[in-house]
């Protein structure tokens, strides 16, 4: 979920009351985060959006939006960290979801408004996204949604090399941070963002809820638990997610509040079809699989990383 690329990062703290800055250098050269570019794919949002109940495909889009679908593949994955398939088949899923769950429509109904030419089709992606059949789901009358409307920062400050602040979350940053939860909440399956909110104010009243912005922008947060030695929520903005925010967060919480502690965090099992790529980052970033959990009935696995060792460790 947090790094679409392997890069280079050589990180600079500057602590002062209590705000840490990091500088993010970049080896790999990507595509410039221009606000035209995000303009562009922010209207191809727009259509998918007014569109959602129709047969959606990479070349359908295309052809609306003038864009030969190889370029366009690339620049929505590159701007937002999914394909343009999976951000479809993820949106329409989720607002199936929503009819099982709110309306009285037929399975089959809503199998063909959702793009399914059949009832089985539907069922087979529906259960392997939920962990539930489209019966079970509507039985037990819980929504949640997989994917929500990517809404974009059509200003961001990222050139080459960026500084950005961490800094411990307050009162008056919730409302920003709950706007937030919708961008992200592919990484999180069954967050009820009432229950969300409870916990984030605690987190917030302990001193353990960071964020990073750019400008106005939350572009990454993170919820941690000192005494369980546990990040309970770590998240980045889909426009962000390949300038190493994720390795910022943890760097800081290695540094700053678990020195020489192991960490631990759930994801996704291996092989989950709706991890959009969380497991994966997180493994890239030193974690390593331990015991297998059910979390509010949905199958994860926690994953740890060991203290960070100080040089001469080896030696003693």
């Amino acid at each position: 979920m947090f790094l679409g690329c392997m890069i280079y990062e050589k990180t600079a703290r500057i602590m002062k009351s209590g705000i840490i800055c990091f500088v993010i250098m970049k080896t790999e050269r990507r595509e410039t985060m221009n606000s035209q570019k995000v303009e562009n794919i922010a209207a191809v949002i727009s259509y998918i959006e007014a569109h959602l109940n129709e047969k959606l495909d990479l070349d359908t889009v295309a052809n609306a939006v003038c864009y030969s679908k190889y370029h366009l593949h690339r620049m929505f994955t590159d701007t937002v960290g999914i394909t343009l398939h999976d951000y479809i088949q993820r949106r329409q899923l989720t607002e199936a979801a929503k009819l099982l769950v709110f309306s009285e429509k037929p399975i089959i109904e809503i199998a063909l408004i959702a793009g399914y030419e059949s009832q089985q089709a539907f069922t087979s992606i529906f259960k392997s996204m939920y962990k539930q059949t489209p019966l079970e789901y509507r039985q037990n009358e819980v929504f949640y949604p997989l994917q929500l409307e990517f809404t974009l920062n059509k200003n961001p400050t990222v050139p080459d090399t960026i500084m950005q602040e961490i800094y411990y979350a307050t009162l008056e940053d919730i409302p920003d941070w709950m706007n937030f939860i919708t961008l992200v909440i592919d990484g999180f399956p069954c967050l009820d963002e009432i229950s969300h909110l409870e916990q984030v104010r605690q987190y917030v009243g302990q001193r353990q809820a960071l964020i990073m912005r750019d400008g106005p922008t939350i572009i990454g947060a993170a919820a941690f638990s000192y005494q369980t030695g546990s990040i309970d929520f770590l998240a980045v903005h889909p426009q962000y997610r390949h300038y190493g925010v994720a390795k910022a967060f943890l760097d800081f919480m290695m540094c700053n509040i678990f020195a020489g502690r192991e960490i631990s965090i759930t994801t996704f099992r291996e092989g989950d079809k709706a991890d959009t790529g969380q497991r994966e980052d997180y493994k890239r970033l030193g974690f390593a699989e331990s015991e297998l959990l059910t979390e509010f009935g949905y199958p994860t696995q926690r994953l740890i990383l060991p203290p960070k060792q100080e040089k001469g460790d080896d030696e003693r």
